[in-house]
């Protein structure tokens, strides 16, 4: 699964947008350095019951931002990205897919 298809997953599975995700966090103040993934993970499993892998993937998006490594980019796996920038705001807004 790409990056981008479970940032897709989680706004199915809670009706969010990945953006809005994010936002909450940021006020919850885990955007923080300080702030460790686990404690991320059991408010997204508390509140949107995400599992670990999905709850990871915005981990990442809350603590180092929308770019992603270029190396699944033009790739033929399973894990292959259209772009090295991931899209937020919504599956059916995105002008990649």
């Amino acid at each position: 699964m790409s990056f981008q298809a479970y940032l897709d997953k989680i706004e199915e599975k809670t009706g969010k947008t990945p953006r809005v995700l994010v936002e909450q966090a940021k006020a919850k103040g885990y955007d923080a350095k300080d702030v460790k993934a686990g404690v991320i993970c059991d408010w997204l499993k508390a509140d949107y019951d995400l599992g670990r892998g999905h709850a990871m993937a915005l981990v990442y998006v809350i603590k180092n931002g929308t770019t992603i490594s270029d190396k699944h980019v033009g790739s033929t796996g399973t894990h292959r990205d259209p772009s090295n920038i991931l899209w937020l705001d919504g599956k059916a807004t995105n002008p990649l897919q």
